[in-house]
């Protein structure tokens, strides 16, 4: 049965985008839509942002702010105080990433730079990021989010940031001139080296939940041993505490580990362009394709995606060799992502962030208050689960609904739901709002319970904890 253009609208809204306030702004034409919206992120908004070079230059002042800190004020510990000189750049990418996401003219763009970011996370937890995590999403995955995944990959893989998380700084080939270095130079302090040889992280992680997949080695098509020779072929690839950002490759051959490296097969010779080749193959691979396109139509459609449907978006990827646009416009296309009944939950930021755009409360929401904290809806966020750019693992986020559906997780969107509904419900008429970002998504149940609402707060609250609003 053929879906009226008025009900697509909504899905292109809701299920592609991030919630309008008005559907009529999607037009008559949903997948035209969304097709004008491939392309590289929208720049972002906001101030006090730092490229790459402007954070590396903030990382490394943290060796004087750290000497500084050895005597912090009463009450403040050394960590608190460091946590202070990369304070205002934290709060700006937070704030960044938001006020771009609720102003956005170009939603479904929006909603793959959050994709890729969560597909390539760096987080906060680990304090070697500090300061970077907002760089990293700016220059290394706005610009490559609907190019060839084959340059997403190496940029989001030799971004400073990713080398920092995943340890690769601390990578030094076993017979690499910098462990000959620190080998002789600690026989003579009679003492331990301090660099020793591989760090297996960055590897591992790009071949498990950046390429082939965890289920790919479970399957057996990569192996220990093809872990650590890609290891091998990272070391290298570092930016250290001190180092300047010249906008070239942070590869250092004095880390790098001689000789030829055996990765699935294949052998690589040394040097900064072996990387380049394992990543070209591994973006190449038909189990990248399957992965990459699992999690596409995992995020966009329903946790346990149609395999029709991940078949289509594999041989879309395959066929271009990797191109994410032409995998976006067979997903656009495919009338398995074009369902009625709505099969994914909206995660804590999705579900803030859509409250502000049908809302119409923009920018004000993510305004600051005066004690300089990240402003009521980056906390309201991380209240609710899932703080901005500060995953658990290098695995991000899930995506499935059972993980946001917990009773205390149920909760707490409640609380903060009635929160916001108290706030502004005095003045949004929560009927009319919901008639026109719902549109025939709006099921009779729903509009009933608004009509019968006790007053405009109470309205508010209903719509925001409705179905229709809580699913995608």
């Amino acid at each position: 049965m053929a879906l009226s253009p008025s009900l697509q609208a909504a899905i292109a809204a809701n299920r592609f985008g991030l919630g309008e306030a008005d559907l009529a702004v999607v037009g008559g034409d949903a997948r035209a839509w969304l097709q004008a919206q491939i392309g590289p992120a929208d720049a972002p908004r906001g101030t006090g942002l730092l490229d790459t070079r402007q954070a590396l230059e903030l990382v490394a002042a943290e060796r004087e702010a750290r000497r500084q800190a050895l005597n912090p004020p009463p009450g403040t510990t050394t960590e608190q105080a460091i946590a202070g000189h990369y304070r205002e750049a934290i709060l700006a990418d937070l704030r960044s990433r938001l006020i771009t996401a609720a102003a956005s003219q170009r939603p479904f763009a929006e909603r793959l730079q959050w994709f890729w970011a969560n597909h390539f996370t760096v987080s906060l937890l680990k304090g070697a990021t500090r300061g970077l995590v907002g760089a990293f999403e700016r220059d290394a995955i706005r610009p490559n989010i609907a190019g060839r995944f084959e340059t997403l990959l190496f940029a989001a893989t030799t971004h400073p940031a990713m080398l920092r998380y995943l340890d690769n700084t601390q990578s030094a080939g076993p017979h690499s001139r910098v462990v000959a270095l620190e080998a002789r130079r600690a026989a003579r302090r009679e003492e331990s080296a301090r660099v020793t040889g591989i760090n297996e992280n960055l590897a591992r992680e790009v071949l498990e939940l950046h390429t082939l997949g965890a289920e790919s080695a479970r399957d057996g098509l990569y192996t220990q041993a093809d872990v650590t020779a890609f290891a091998a072929v990272l070391t290298g690839w570092r930016i250290g505490q001190d180092a300047v950002w010249t906008g070239r490759d942070p590869f250092d051959a004095n880390w790098h580990e001689p000789g030829a490296k055996l990765v699935l097969g294949q052998s690589y010779g040394e040097g900064a362009d072996a990387l380049r080749q394992v990543l070209h193959n591994l973006a190449l691979h038909p189990a990248t394709a399957r992965f990459i396109a699992t999690k596409l139509a995992r995020h966009f459609i329903a946790d346990e995606p149609p395999p029709a449907l991940v078949d289509r978006l594999a041989a879309a990827y395959l066929a271009s060799d990797g191109q994410l646009s032409e995998v976006y416009r067979e997903l656009i296309r495919s009338d398995a992502a074009w369902q009625e009944t709505p099969a994914k939950l909206k995660t804590p930021e999705e579900f803030v962030v859509s409250a502000a755009r049908v809302l119409k409360l923009g920018e004000r929401m993510f305004e600051p208050p005066a004690n300089g904290a990240a402003g009521y809806a980056a906390a309201g966020i991380a209240g609710l689960g899932q703080r901005i750019q500060a995953a658990p693992s290098p695995a991000g986020w899930s995506d499935r609904g059972a993980d946001w559906l917990g009773p205390d997780a149920v909760w707490k969107r409640i609380e903060w739901a009635t929160r916001l509904a108290d706030r502004a419900g005095k003045t949004i008429d929560a009927r009319r709002v919901a008639a026109q970002c719902l549109g025939p998504l709006l099921g009779e149940e729903t509009a009933r319970q608004l009509e019968r609402a006790a007053d405009g707060p109470q309205a508010l609250a209903l719509l925001l904890l409705a179905p229709e609003f809580q699913r995608r």
